[in-house]
């Protein structure tokens, strides 16, 4: 993987901006009717840069009134942007025949010739496994492993962990929020029944896609559950044919930085989140082709 383009000739890349969503938010036990409660973007110091993460970011999570979900950005991970893949290098050409060996093929030439000597011929490459994951979808109601419903990864993709992506334990899923007291609490009221997520790289290494489906007990759970998912001091915009969901975009200080977007938004009982992080500025229709590509896919089961 090629060093990021961040300026500076030596040493670590810079840190790139924080994601779209600023680090820390808490639980508060009590609060008027309606509020929502997170800590102030910029109440902790961004992480530098290190692997690619294996789970989404992390959101904060605030109660409003007894049952009703209200959910902040408040991711603690900082990426940078990623080049190509390094290329596979050149096979060296043959060197050219010496005079002593193009005389003594000459000679060879006027005597009878021996029989061919077989070539080997490499042995063709195996193909790759097939996924043994399965799900199907009936009366807008997803069956079989969660893993499944996450969105294709697009011809020339890297995944980060399996191909497949990753089931999310209990703990997982409470590290996702920030493990804050009582969040699996708060997330089976919505009749939670477990989560999925995968990270890939695009073909051009220019972004970074995580998908992230949580499954709640309906539709209707889930939709309230996305309704009230929400990145604090992000301005959101709508999706192209979803009026249920939503974007949030946070550009970076700098076009050498690191720029993200999230889109939020559920069908059937599966919630789901695309994030994307991008060199530069992001394009929404990059996040609005993911969301619309995610939708269908729960739709059809592929």
């Amino acid at each position: 993987m090629s060093e990021p383009e961040n300026e500076g000739a030596a040493g670590p890349p810079a840190p790139a901006e924080p994601t779209a969503a600023e680090t820390g938010a808490a639980v508060a036990a009590a609060a008027p009717a309606g509020a929502e409660i997170g800590t102030e973007a910029g109440a902790a110091a961004p992480v530098p840069p290190q692997a690619p993460r294996r789970l989404p970011r992390a959101v904060g999570v605030a109660l409003a009134t007894a049952g009703l979900l209200a959910v902040t950005a408040a991711s603690a991970a900082v990426t940078v942007a990623v080049g190509k893949p390094a290329a596979r290098p050149a096979a060296a050409a043959a060197p050219a025949p010496s005079k002593a060996a193009a005389s003594a093929s000459a000679t060879a030439s006027a005597t009878p010739s021996a029989a061919p000597i077989p070539v080997p011929t490499a042995a063709p490459a195996e193909p790759a496994p097939a996924s043994t994951v399965k799900g199907t979808v009936r009366n807008g109601l997803h069956e079989g492993d969660l893993r499944y419903f996450l969105l294709p990864i697009p011809a020339g993709g890297e995944s980060y962990g399996p191909a497949d992506g990753m089931a999310m334990t209990e703990d997982d899923t409470a590290e996702l929020f920030g493990k804050q007291d009582g969040i699996m609490d708060i997330l089976k009221s919505y009749g939670y029944k477990g989560g999925a997520t995968r990270m890939y790289r695009t073909a051009d290494g220019k972004a970074e896609v995580t998908v992230t489906l949580l499954k709640f007990g309906s539709t209707a759970m889930a939709s309230d559950f996305a309704k009230n998912y929400k990145i604090k001091s992000l301005e959101p915009f709508g999706i192209d044919g979803d009026s249920g969901g939503r974007g949030y975009l946070k550009a970076p200080s700098q076009q050498a930085f690191t720029g993200s977007m999230s889109g939020i938004s559920s069908q059937g009982e599966v919630q789901y989140t695309i994030d994307v992080d991008v060199k530069g500025t992001p394009d929404k229709a990059l996040l609005n082709d993911l969301m619309k590509r995610q939708r269908e896919w729960l739709t059809t089961g592929g």
